[in-house]
Formats: C-alpha cells, structure tokens, sequence
C-alpha cells in the first residue's frame, strides 16, 4: 500500500501557491477533477431532470451518480442517498422530521464529545417536544467518551442517540458500535455524525452499527454539500413536511427544491478521486475505495507519528489534547502563555495555514475546560512529510 504523494498534489492548483495547509479538518483542497466535473455539468446542456432529451438526461445521470458513488463510499444503497446543503443542515431537518414522533416523558442521548451541529438542533428539537437530554460524558484523562455514562444515560424512555464517529477537534474515535448496540437494546434510533471520520477511514454505516449517517464531502475533498443515508426501510417511516406535489418516493422526500446537479456531480468526482489515490486490483468501486482509503490511513498515520513526536520535544510550553487511543490525525494543541491566535498569524507569515478557535465544538471545550482559542493542525491526503517539518519549525521559532 503506498499513495505516490507527488503524483496527488499535481491535481490540486491551490497547492502551487505554496503553502502547507492543515486546515482539512475545516474543509479540504479541491483537486482539479472535482471542478472539472462541476463545470461540465454547470455548462451542459443541462435542464431539470426528466427523460427526455440530452439535457434531462444529464441531470438525470448527475442524480444517480451520485447516489452511486456515495452507496459506495459508506457502505449503503443506493436509494438510501440524501442530498442537503450540508450536514448541519441535513441534521436539523432530521430533528424536526424525528420529533414529531416524540412525546413529553421521552428521552434522547447526546455526547459531549460532538460538534454543535450534532448538539443543538437535538436540544431544540427537544425543548420544543417537552423531551428531556441526557448525556455521554468525556473521561478527561484520555479524551474518549466515558462509557459507564453511556449505559447510565440509556433507559426504556430513550428515542434516540446522536454521538460522532470521530471529534473534529480531538481526532478521538470513539467506540460507536458498541454504543450503538447498546442503544438498540434500549429501542433507540443511532444517528452518527461522521463528518470528520468520513475524510481518513473507510466507512460502513451497517457496521458501525448507524440507522443514519451524514457526512461532508468538502471534508474529503469534494465541494460544498452534505449527505445523509439510512436503510430505504427506515427513511420510508419517517414522513417529511414537504410540497404537495413534489416526490414522497424515498429518499426525494427529503430533498427539498431542485436539486444542485453541478455540486453533485461534483460530490461524484471527489468518490472517484478518492477511489484512484492507490486502487489495487479492486474490480468495483468500493474495492478501489478500501484499498485506497487503507493506504490513506497509513500516510496520515505515518505523518501524525512524526507531528506527535515533534510537538512532544516542545515539552511543556505545548500542550496536545489529542490523546484517545484511537484517534485520527487531527492535533488540538494550546500554549503555556501564550495565546493560539498568535501562532496562527506566526504560522500563516510562514505560508503555514492552522487556524485558531473553537471550531463548533462548544461541548468538548465546555466539559474539557479547553482554553479557547485553541490550534487545531489536520493532515489530509496531500500533507507531505516536509509540510509537517514547516509546521514544527514554524511552532519552533514561534515558541
């Protein structure tokens, strides 16, 4: 397994500016094919989808592409593919399609662990079903979830549990399977936030034991969407509000207006980039998808050692939360005295691009007692060995 780096880079025009990013948590690069296939869609001939004519049938295609590509990329059908803007919004749409089912004496689960966008539509959602929260607390000594909080927090009352797949602040993959059988036992639904886990492991959502997962194509070098996905079975019981005339098959229920056909075509391109990063002898796509996202995990892996390593010989003037045993390469780190903006501005003199803040996740920094702002550097598929030396003799000479 091996990712010829170099040979990746070359898609990316921004990366000719010169400088290293790592900011992909936040959003990744774009390489080339990704606008090419946006353009090409956008200039088309294009229409609203139908059948008849070239131009239909383009949108037409763009649609189901997409629901391809992204069946094979988390391990789902088809059919069970939802657009939305993004996944906060595909969240808050969810809360309120679920809570109307809900009634005063239920009970939902939430971690602490989660972006916001997992959080606070769940909690409003909530307040306005007269529906009570409960919580999966952080263990503070390794920044994984608490478990015996888990089990403490489910009862026969609990509908749902939303929890993340991996914190895009602290990189910590929690164990959501496990979690998500036990909330089973207790009848609840599973609703998984894997924007982050989505853009450095291979998903698959029946695995991981989700009954609904969204995540961020532009996280994984897509544009600017989300997508969510659910068993056709599951998505068929939960009734949107919705145009009268408008589809009530599954899942064009759930997608409101005309579609962006450009953007999902778009989304498609960055499945197949992803696919080509080291395919093997994979036959189908989600073979392409496994073998090249397993190489993926060993580059970051690689480079997160070295990171990890360097900021340790900083000693205590740095300080890594990042510390769960299961982990992606995304590092949250703070400064004795010294505040992240101002590294952020030191490292971007140095066309080093790691931002400052807080970054949504409201309740990690809450229960953690994080100082916010806090710097967050993430590796993503085009990150080099030598973009992390820059990194570490940036925060050197910062420090």
């Amino acid at each position: 397994m091996a990712i010829d780096v170099n040979a990746l880079r070359a898609h990316f025009p921004s990366l000719d500016s010169g400088l290293a990013f790592f900011d992909g948590p936040g959003g990744t690069q774009t390489p080339r094919p990704v606008a090419d296939a946006i353009a090409a869609t956008l200039t088309g001939p294009l229409s609203n989808r139908g059948t008849t004519g070239p131009s239909e049938l383009n949108a037409e295609h763009a649609v189901v592409a997409f629901r391809t590509a992204y069946a094979d990329l988390l391990g789902m059908p088809a059919d069970g593919i939802v657009h939305g803007r993004s996944a906060t919004q595909l969240t808050y749409d969810f809360s309120r399609h679920l809570a109307k089912d809900w009634k005063s004496g239920d009970e939902i689960v939430l971690s602490r662990l989660d972006h916001d966008c997992n959080v606070r539509p769940w909690v409003q959602a909530a307040e306005r079903a007269g529906v009570t929260v409960r919580w999966i607390e952080i263990d503070p000594d390794t920044a994984d979830l608490e478990l015996g909080s888990v089990e403490r927090a489910l009862s026969p009352r609990t509908r749902l549990v939303a929890l993340t797949a991996a914190s895009n602040v602290l990189g910590t993959v929690p164990p959501v399977r496990r979690i998500a059988d036990l909330a089973h036992e207790a009848g609840a639904l599973v609703h998984v936030d894997g924007v982050h886990y989505a853009a450095h492991r291979l998903v698959d959502v029946p695995a991981l034991g989700a009954d609904l997962f969204v995540c961020s194509p532009y996280k994984f070098l897509g544009p600017h969407c989300g997508v969510l996905t659910g068993s056709p079975e599951l998505l068929g019981t939960i009734r949107p509000d919705k145009l009268l005339p408008s589809s009530d098959a599954v899942p064009e229920r759930f997608e409101f207006g005309t579609l962006p056909y450009e953007i999902l075509a778009g989304a498609t391109a960055a499945v197949d980039f992803l696919a080509a990063l080291d395919p093997g002898a994979g036959a189908t796509r989600r073979e392409r998808l496994t073998h090249s996202l397993g190489s993926l995990h060993e580059h970051e892996r690689t480079l997160r050692t070295r990171l990890e390593e360097g900021l340790r010989g900083f000693g205590p003037t740095v300080t890594l939360h990042s510390k769960a045993a299961d982990r992606t390469p995304t590092l949250l780190m703070s400064f004795d005295g010294r505040d992240a903006r101002e590294a952020q501005a030191h490292l971007a003199a140095r066309g080093v691009v790691a931002p400052a803040g807080s970054f949504y996740a409201y309740e990690p920094f809450t229960a953690l007692k994080l100082e916010d702002p806090a710097l967050r550097a993430g590796l993503a598929p085009y990150t080099t060995a030598e973009d992390v030396e820059r990194l570490l003799d940036g925060l050197s000479a910062f420090l």
